[in-house]
């Protein structure tokens, strides 16, 4: 399925930061993006992934630069709105950067489990602690977390994955409510599967695609695009009275379905 067709300039004069912009769901999103008008800052810790994505878009004639961001470190994300002030108005965030792993309750290492919240749900606050000063000065802005179905519905042994989607909802709730009256909206997508380089394995088991049809109204996985349509329109002026929400881009599946027959069987990949 072929994504939206792009609004050339529909985000002109706006800058924008994506974290885990160097593949998959974040490159898309990024894109879509960029497309739109939007300068766009891709940050990652994938630097040679990043660097060669950045480069593919601006040989297409799209305004994207790529810089280590570790959203962990304060000190990253100072300097990549140093960067993107350097462009202009920084008027998005997008909060993509996750990392999961699969883990019953009871196996689960504190290291494991302090990891991933510091990389979901601490990265996704120090992003907007950092970007909001930006925003509020400028009259107002865009706050996009990329969540999960996983917030809504919990999937099994992946509780740290669970929790700290969860804690994202928190967070885009409240922060919400806070930055309204200045005139920053802050809201959340929550994909279900998205099929992405990192997700094919699953879809090399034909059972498992066929399960689809059986568990989600639209019958298959997300593409990527499916997502950053989303993210375009919850960052721009076209959700000008949208805050505070968390918006499934799932299929349908949250709708009754539940994952039933469909087995994931070979492990996900390794968090990074």
């Amino acid at each position: 399925m072929s994504a939206a067709r792009p609004v050339p300039g529909r985000l002109a004069g706006r800058v924008a930061i994506v974290t885990g912009g160097a593949r998959g769901q974040g490159a898309s999103h990024v894109e879509r993006l960029a497309r739109e008008g939007a300068v766009v800052i891709s940050g990652d810790v994938l630097d040679d992934a990043g660097e060669e994505t950045a480069a593919r878009l601006r040989a297409d004639g799209l305004d994207v630069a790529y810089r280590h961001l570790d959203v962990t470190a304060p000190a990253d994300w100072a300097a990549a709105v140093a960067a993107a002030a350097s462009h202009g108005r920084l008027a998005i965030l997008v909060n993509n950067a996750g990392i999961i792993h699969v883990t019953p309750l009871v196996e689960e290492t504190l290291e494991a489990w302090d990891r991933l919240l510091a990389v979901n749900a601490t990265g996704t606050l120090l992003g907007m602690q950092a970007t909001i000063p930006a925003m509020r000065e400028a009259g107002g802005g865009s706050i996009v977390n990329v969540a999960s179905t996983s917030a809504l519905a919990a999937d099994p042994s992946r509780t740290a994955y669970c929790a700290s989607k969860a804690g994202i909802l928190g967070l885009t709730r409240a922060m919400a409510l806070d930055l309204g009256p200045r005139g920053v909206r802050v809201n959340a997508v929550c994909p279900g599967l998205v099929r992405t380089p990192l997700t094919e394995a699953y879809f090399a088991d034909q059972a498992f695609v066929d399960g689809l049809a059986d568990v989600a109204p639209l019958g298959r996985a997300a593409d990527p695009a499916d997502v950053a349509d989303v993210v375009v329109f919850l960052a721009g002026d076209g959700a000008r009275h949208v805050t505070g929400v968390a918006l499934p881009v799932d299929g349908g599946f949250l709708a009754g379905k539940s994952w039933g027959g469909v087995a994931f069987t070979t492990p996900p990949p390794p968090a990074r």
